[in-house]
């Protein structure tokens, strides 16, 4: 019979490579999480903006060709409207799992959770991918893996 050999403990330097490679990517989603936050505080600023420009016809008065009909931008801005509540929870939902994502890397706990979020911060082109796949190298490590097996969880 095949006979399975116990698996060796790691070297000190593994784990300590290991530990501090989940502390920078703790911090990371931190910084992806402010970057979310940003993103939303920007999208408020520019919904104001084009709200502002849609709503006002004292800016369409003086214009040499006639402007557009209300219908038009009664239209146009149901179709703002939309785009910023969409891109604004999607962002909310990005700040909130990030933030949960980096609590959870620096406790050492719920590392499936950990990768599913690196997998949809991969949706967002450039940083959010590099972040995601660097967090999905290092959590599939099998040494990394045993870490949070052994349960060995460092506090806030």
């Amino acid at each position: 019979m095949n006979a399975i050999p116990p698996i060796a403990p790691l070297p000190r330097d593994q784990r300590g490579i290991d530990d501090d490679h989940l502390n920078l990517l703790s911090i990371f989603h931190f910084v992806a999480a402010g970057f979310a936050c940003l993103g939303i505080l920007f999208l408020m600023v520019h919904f104001a903006f084009m709200h502002f420009v849609f709503t006002n016809p004292a800016l369409w008065q003086n214009q040499k060709q006639s402007p557009p009909p209300p219908e038009f931008f009664q239209m146009f801005h149901f179709v703002f409207i939309f785009f910023y509540l969409l891109m604004g929870l999607w962002l909310l939902a990005s700040a909130v799992l990030n933030i949960l994502s980096g609590v959870f890397l620096r406790t050492r706990k719920h590392r499936t959770f950990s990768i599913v979020v690196s997998a949809i911060n991969c949706l967002q082109v450039p940083l959010g991918t590099i972040l995601g796949i660097f967090t999905i190298i290092v959590l599939t490590r099998n040494s990394v893996r045993e870490l949070y097996e052994a349960g060995l969880r460092r506090y806030i």
